[in-house]
């Protein structure tokens, strides 16, 4: 029958057959076999017809098993569930059975599981045998007797209950089996995290195609698969309770533990929008990262602290000790965050294409980084320009300043940024002063010189906050920028 055309007997019409797969038959009314008129007698038009209804056929088989993949293995914790339940009642019935305490027990009366109940004592060998023992419990008296119906009650159970979760999960043969060893031990039965690793590759997917940067979604999905392992190592479903034991189990700063909120919300989002197995499996649940009452203190010893930012004496001890350790690319580093306050990055950027001239001014052109406001031109202040011109004149590559280290991201200052890191440690600085404090010390030193707010985060690379200079002002003048820049203080020369 490969074309799939079959006559019955004593008839002429041909007939369109299909056998159903074990693993959708639940999902398809429980048919094994799926068989459809072609109401012609014509073999030949029965073999143009037959396309049509098997394409039919095939679509739903592969929508069964599309919504089973989706799906996944949710159904196992409702099972678990149940049998857990199902062991504590039973457990309870027997002791309450033992001590003259237990009550007329409730029965089952709904057809659907009537038609299941009898089908477990049917006249297949396994039938018989459950009926022969069915009789022999059922005239036992007494306490004994009691006793002996719970237990026989308990041992049906598993293969019952896994026949409703077949029907209404529609379980493939294999889950069903599954079913049953649930049910049969339920212990045995470990919670699966539900942030499993195929939702996190999708997740990462669909983050870096909406363009998020390299390091973020790293981190985002660093965190939820940290929470995946933990949910995993403690046996425990995903729920409010279980993301609160998690962040205990962090130790973290509070505003660390907020970031990590933050990526469990944008996960959930994503997973309540595009994964249709996790609606299945959450629907009506809210969101377990939400609404959470974080810690106060703990972490680093310096979390919530200010950062400090550096006076020209601190300026210059930092410069002096990187000369004494020899490394002359730190020292014009320092040199240049002294008079920029530009990011680390941005100056491990800057090539000497980088050095431009505005109206008669040497400047730094920065492109665009972190904003918009983060592409400007800022004069070179006046005791830097040596230093940008040896640089220009012994750079190999382009760049300004040398590094032969960048991290997965394409940063150039990874190397750098931990050299200074341990110079600063070396020179008795506490981790309250981090290389970004100078742009901090920039923004203080503009301000009490009498330059304005806005000309001072323009110079920086700060959005102003203010719709009519963001949106409609082309800026301060170049020759305004280089007066503003020249009030900055000096920090001796090596």
């Amino acid at each position: 029958m490969a074309d799939n055309l079959i006559q019955k007997k004593g008839e002429s019409t041909w007939y369109c057959r299909l056998a159903v797969p074990a693993d959708v038959r639940a999902a398809i009314g429980g048919k094994t076999v799926l068989i459809r008129s072609l109401q012609t007698g014509l073999r030949s038009e029965a073999m143009e017809r037959r396309l049509a209804v098997l394409a039919e056929w095939k679509a739903q088989i592969a929508q069964a098993r599309g919504k089973r993949a989706a799906r996944g293995d949710a159904w196992k914790e409702p099972v678990a569930n149940v049998a857990h339940g199902f062991a504590q009642a039973t457990r309870k019935l027997k002791t309450d059975v033992a001590l003259g305490e237990a009550e007329e027990p409730s029965t089952f009366d709904t057809e659907e599981v009537a038609v299941l109940y009898r089908g477990l004592f049917d006249d297949s060998p396994e039938g018989k045998q459950r009926r022969e023992k069915a009789d022999q419990v059922y005239i036992m008296t007494g306490v004994d007797g009691e006793l002996a119906n719970i237990d026989f009650a308990t041992e049906m159970a598993p293969q019952l209950m896994a026949k409703v979760f077949g029907v209404t999960q529609q379980l493939s043969p294999i889950e069903e089996a599954e079913a049953r060893q649930i049910f049969a031990k339920p212990d045995a039965h470990k919670p699966r995290s539900p942030i499993t690793p195929a939702r996190l590759k999708a997740y990462r997917e669909f983050r870096e195609s909406r363009g998020g940067a390299p390091k973020h979604v790293d981190q985002q999905v660093g965190k939820m698969d940290r929470l995946s392992t933990f949910l995993k190592e403690e046996e425990l479903p995903l729920t409010f309770d279980t993301v609160d034991k998690w962040l205990k189990s962090l130790d973290r700063a509070p505003a660390t533990l907020a970031q990590y909120l933050m990526a469990g919300t944008s996960f959930w989002k994503w997973a309540t929008k595009y994964d249709a197995g996790w609606r299945r499996e959450f629907q009506d649940k809210a969101n377990p990262f939400m609404a959470h009452e974080l810690p106060q203190g703990g972490g680093s010893e310096i979390a919530g602290l200010d950062r400090e930012i550096y006076t020209p004496e601190d300026a210059c001890k930092l410069h002096r000790a990187a000369l004494e350790n020899d490394d002359k690319p730190l020292a014009d580093l320092i040199a240049m965050g002294w008079y920029t306050g530009a990011r680390i990055e941005e100056l491990c950027r800057l090539t000497k294409e980088s050095v431009i001239t505005v109206e008669g001014i040497r400047c730094f052109d920065f492109p665009k980084s972190k904003s918009k406001a983060s592409k400007r031109v800022v004069p070179i202040h006046p005791n830097l320009l040596p230093i940008i011109d040896r640089l220009s004149a012994a750079s190999l590559d382009g760049f300004l300043i040398p590094t032969d280290s960048q991290d997965r991201y394409g940063k150039r200052s990874h190397a750098i940024s931990k050299a200074f890191g341990r110079l600063r440690t070396t020179a008795g600085f506490s981790r309250l002063y981090v290389f970004h404090g100078f742009r901090h010390t920039v923004v203080t030193a503009l301000i009490r010189a009498d330059v304005s707010d806005a000309l001072a985060k323009e110079l920086v690379g700060h959005e102003v906050g203010n719709v009519t200079h963001d949106t409609y002002s082309k800026g301060a003048s170049t020759a305004q920028k280089f007066v503003a820049i020249k009030k900055l203080p000096t920090i001796p020369s090596h």
